[in-house]
């Protein structure tokens, strides 16, 4: 039977996302500015150079911090 979801955990929330997801597939689907994130999988930091590319696995942990501007 072929796998139409794989199951994560975003900041600490089961979510469900397309085998073969990259970190930009997710960013995007949340809706959220890539240039303004920081995503950690399984406690290790994804460096932005690398979302396109970066695959996210069935059960991968994944921690995103948003940045945001004041003053």
């Amino acid at each position: 039977m072929e796998t139409h979801s794989i199951d994560i955990v975003v900041n600490g929330a089961p979510q469900q996302l397309s085998p073969g997801a990259s970190v930009i597939d997710l960013i995007s689907r949340l809706g959220l500015d890539p240039h303004r994130v920081a995503i950690e999988i399984n406690r290790e930091l994804v460096r932005r150079s690398s979302f396109d590319v970066h695959r996210i696995e069935p059960g991968d942990r994944v921690e995103i911090v948003e940045f945001v501007g004041g003053g």
